[in-house]
């Protein structure tokens, strides 16, 4: 068997053999590597088991750290890789009861690896590979976990009630490792490429309720690794099925079988989903992916009528607000929070190419934030996908960005300038006259002639020397000024229009 194996785990390896100890890679990255499409870069993490004790460890390794009670040392190394620089070595061990369902009462170190294998959550994290004589040779299997892992199955070590009751997050963990796993088969979700073995899928169902026990932190990490999971709508759709949803999310359950109008082919549910597993297919952050899943989850609870003409008036007001408490109870971190809120509010923007003007645009991007434009588009793709729509970017959302762009970079009023209209008249004293508007007009051009001018002292100075000149001097300026700046723009506009693809 032949096993890509860093040469900085190797080096660990052979000094713990040295010594006189034994070394195996043990857990995820086994799993990892035995994967018939391997993650790409190979195992997030790298992890050796050894009889070695912490100390022992410690002697062997003088540059290590060992800051726990779980007889995990970390291992440096001159590794340039991130994921090498620190190795963790941990001494065989095995775990007592857990009583609060979350952490081990106590942690007793073990004589075997096989003993520290039956403390693992699920057989495909049972595996390990023995180093011997130079090198990585031999799978360790005590719990059939290879075979598991050829079938694409889930299945805990041992009774499934029992190692759900240890630590209840297993529950989702189950969900998660199919998730993750379904992106590395010959094809299909945890429905079809990847599957939870029958006993564990029904402990499952019969202990969701367990969650309620476990800190939303650690519930919040492991719904966003399913949410980042390349198939994480068959996640989401998975957590719906084992019960577990309404312990994380109840608030999208709220959609299930909630028909729509005539606008929508799909239940609120469905559409939600189907907006998610858009972001996932375009690899898009956590926060779009997020918005995207929670984007409609209003809309049951502004539901009136029934059939195509239904409404949903002011849905993105309440799944503002209903997204407001998932963020929170979650304990998503405070900005965070606030910027999926923010999409999932702002995302029933209207825009039509004849009806909406450069102001109502303007007005938009005070509403939104020029900053949040671009994530907001991508929810608004995700909702347009996820209604069944063929195309995700159209010709009024082209447009749409095009005006954006324009006014972005719209030199049209002297807003731009460092100074404006009372500036002029406290620096020139000044009343209220067409005077000091020929000033602004000047200013503007040879702003846009040269951007370095525009700074408050090299204005203020200018606006002395302009103000020494007449009315009509001033107004042929002026003019001139405004020829200048509508070339100016029609160069500019020419050229957003190309780039957005519009005419």
């Amino acid at each position: 068997m032949k096993l890509n194996v860093p040469n900085e785990i190797k080096s660990i390896a052979q000094t713990l053999e040295k010594a006189g100890y034994q070394a195996y890679l043990v857990g995820g990255c086994v799993r990892d590597m035995l994967l018939p499409s391997p993650p790409a870069g190979g195992p997030k993490d790298w992890d050796v088991a050894t009889n070695a004790t912490p100390s022992a460890t410690q002697e062997i390794f003088p540059d290590s750290v060992y800051e726990n009670d779980f007889g995990t040392v970390g291992v440096k190394t001159d590794s340039e890789n991130p994921k090498l620089k620190v190795i963790e070595v941990t001494t065989f061990r095995v775990e007592g009861k857990y009583t609060d369902k979350r952490h081990p009462d106590e942690v007793k170190f073990a004589q075997t690896i096989e003993e520290d294998l039956s403390r693992r959550d699920f057989t495909v994290n049972a595996l390990a590979i023995n180093f011997a004589k130079g090198k990585f040779d031999k799978i360790i299997d005590p719990f059939g976990g290879e075979k598991d892992l050829k079938e694409n199955i889930v299945k805990t070590v041992g009774l499934p009630d029992e190692r759900f009751k240890e630590d209840a997050l297993r529950l989702m963990r189950a969900v998660r490792l199919a998730t993750e796993l379904s992106s590395f088969s010959a094809g299909g979700g945890p429905s079809s490429g990847w599957q939870i073995e029958l006993n564990t899928r029904r402990a499952i169902e019969k202990n969701a309720g367990l969650l309620e026990t476990i800190a939303k932190e650690r519930i919040r990490d492991e719904l966003i690794k399913i949410l980042m999971a390349p198939r994480a709508a068959e996640g989401v759709i998975l957590l719906e099925e084992l019960n577990l949803l309404k312990n994380i999310i109840p608030e999208l359950r709220e959609g299930l079988g909630c028909g729509q109008n005539k606008h929508h082919i799909y239940t609120v549910f469905e559409h939600n989903i189907r907006a998610l597993a858009y972001t996932a297919k375009q690899n898009y952050s956590l926060l779009i992916r997020l918005a995207s899943l929670l984007h409609d989850v209003g809309k049951p609870a502004t539901k009136r009528g029934d059939g195509p003409d239904s409404t949903f008036h002011g849905h993105e007001v309440v799944g503002g607000r209903i997204t407001a408490q998932i963020v929170d109870r979650l304990r998503f971190p405070k900005d965070f929070g606030e910027k999926v809120v923010h999409l999932v509010r702002q995302h029933l923007f209207y825009y039509n190419v004849d009806e909406v003007t450069a102001a109502g645009v303007r007005r938009f991007l005070a509403r939104v934030g020029p900053e949040n434009i671009d994530d907001l588009i991508k929810v608004r793709e995700a909702d347009r996908i996820g209604s069944g729509v063929p195309k995700a970017v159209p010709y009024k959302l082209r447009h749409l960005l095009f005006m954006i762009d324009k006014v972005k970079s719209d030199p049209i009023s002297p807003k731009m300038l460092k100074v404006n209209g009372a500036d002029v008249m406290q620096i020139a004293k000044l009343d209220p006259s067409p005077k000091v508007g020929f000033i602004l007009s000047i200013l503007l051009e040879e702003v846009l002639d040269d951007p370095e001018k525009n700074t408050h002292d090299h204005l203020e100075s200018r606006i002395q020397e302009l103000n020494k000149l007449s009315e009509k001097e001033l107004k042929a300026m002026s003019e001139k000024a405004k020829e200048t700046k509508l070339e100016y723009e029609s160069e500019e506009e020419d050229k957003i229009k190309s780039k957005h693809h519009v005419k």
